[in-house]
């Protein structure tokens, strides 16, 4: 007889999409949430001249300035309402999880469940606002500051204006992260992050088109646009491939007696994944070596500091030394958040006091040498591979001016969104027909019953 498992894989097609109603009304709610944030990226910030700030734009690509305008989907770029997108409340929650590894109030909170969960996510907000409220009002001033040939960026510039800019991006930060929220409660997957894929994904049309026109106009060879298409399949193949990889710990659990019956003696798995950082080293990578380019852009010419110019021109992308700091910072980042995230003496403590152990190795002290020792390695190949990912895709931009975004970051953001959202999917449709099946069984048992009376 098959087991269940196997029934609901022999199941699992299109019809039971079909019948998971709760699921559709979770996928349609998804996608109206996203529209709803593109329509606000084309709501521009009032008093802006967009003409002046595509130029701008243009002329700071490389830094970080366009890595923040492919993460807000070129929301930046035109100034727009969600010009700060999610990228505070993202600093928010890293900061507030360094916090809670140091600070033993905050700690605490961790370990209280449900409750400590919302205060901690209560503390995140707040931050969020603070952070939002210091970014809008850097941009706001230096808005002010800008002009191309065109004219100024701000058509009427004052205190009226940084006000009203610095609110209006609050404001649309505030939304977002709402409606990120609204989105993992009430949709599929994670809402920040879709919000972010979204972005992203919402230019990949237009990064493809130049990517064809400059193979059409001669700037890249026909061969070469080839190759590089085949390069980007391979490359997100090898992401899948690493984002997916896991170690998996035997865990032993005894056999108890309590009464009559024994209970326990089974074996289970502990996963770790190899990539336990995620995207995040990358991207704080990439903020810091940038933010020396930004600073040299936008002082060119107003009596900059020679070292400062050298230490930009040094750092621009496809520089041996950006290329070496670059690989450098991925390590560390990489390092620094896997040690802050999994914490081997507290997950040795607490698989004691579950009574469980690792075959052959002693509790205590000894297993959290070992998760140590396995972390170490885990972190190393989750490493290279960004920095693999990471700078294959820089060597292009720098030296063929591919599209900004087709970067290794990008990828692997598109990657992750799409495992984890599909995998939500898949979850609630198991859910959907073990409660068919269950439903069935109990439709069965009243039927026989009813025969036997």
């Amino acid at each position: 007889m098959a087991s269940a498992a196997e029934q609901l894989a022999a199941s699992f097609n299109f019809s039971s999409f079909q019948k998971a109603t709760e699921l559709k009304k979770r996928i349609w709610f998804t996608l109206g949430a996203l529209i709803v944030y593109r329509l606000g990226t084309y709501i521009p910030v009032p008093g802006i001249d967009a003409t002046v700030m595509g130029q701008l734009l243009a002329k700071h690509q490389g830094g970080i300035l366009g890595m923040f305008d492919m993460f807000s989907g070129g929301a930046l770029g035109r100034m727009t309402v969600f010009a700060l997108n999610i990228m505070p409340y993202i600093s928010a929650s890293i900061i507030v999880q360094l916090m809670s590894t140091a600070l033993p109030s905050l700690e605490s909170l961790k370990k209280e469940g449900e409750q400590g969960r919302k205060r901690l996510n209560q503390y995140t907000r707040y931050l969020t606002v603070a952070i939002a409220f210091f970014q809008a009002y850097g941009i706001a001033v230096g808005l002010e500051r800008m002009s191309s040939d065109a004219g100024s960026a701000v058509v009427s510039p004052g205190m009226f204006f940084i006000v009203s800019c610095v609110f209006t991006l609050v404001g649309g930060t505030m939304f977002l992260m709402w409606l990120g929220e609204q989105i993992t409660s009430r949709g599929v997957g994670n809402g920040i992050s879709l919000i972010i894929f979204a972005g992203i994904v919402a230019n990949l049309p237009h990064a493809l088109e130049t990517l064809f026109q400059l193979g059409y106009t001669g700037a890249l060879s026909p061969i070469f646009v080839l190759i590089f298409l085949v390069l980007a399949a391979i490359t997100i193949t090898f992401i899948v491939f690493m984002e997916q990889a896991q170690r998996r710990v035997v865990i032993q659990y005894p056999k108890r007696q309590m009464g009559n019956r024994m209970f326990g003696g089974e074996s289970t798995h502990m996963p770790l994944k190899v990539n336990t950082a995620g995207v995040i080293p990358p991207i704080f990578a990439s903020s810091v070596l940038l933010v020396p380019v930004t600073i040299s852009g936008f002082m060119s010419g107003k009596g900059m500091p020679g070292w400062l110019s050298f230490l930009g021109q040094q750092l621009g992308q496809g520089q041996p030394l950006y290329m070496l700091m670059y690989a450098a910072m991925i390590m560390f980042f990489s390092y620094f958040y896997a040690a802050v995230t999994f914490n081997p003496d507290e997950t040795a403590d607490n698989l004691r006091k579950q009574s469980g152990f690792i075959p052959g190795i002693k509790p205590g002290a000894a297993t959290s040498t070992y998760f140590d020792r396995i972390l170490t390695r885990l972190t190393t190949i989750g490493a290279l591979y960004l920095v693999v990912v990471c700078l294959l895709p820089q060597i292009l931009i720098s030296r063929y001016n591919v599209p900004f975004y087709f970067g290794g970051t990008s990828l692997i953001i598109i990657v992750s969104v799409t495992i984890d959202t599909v995998t939500q999917i898949q979850s609630h449709l198991v859910a959907h027909q073990y409660q068919g099946l269950i439903q069935r069984s109990r439709r069965g048992g009243m039927n026989r019953r009813i025969m036997r009376k």
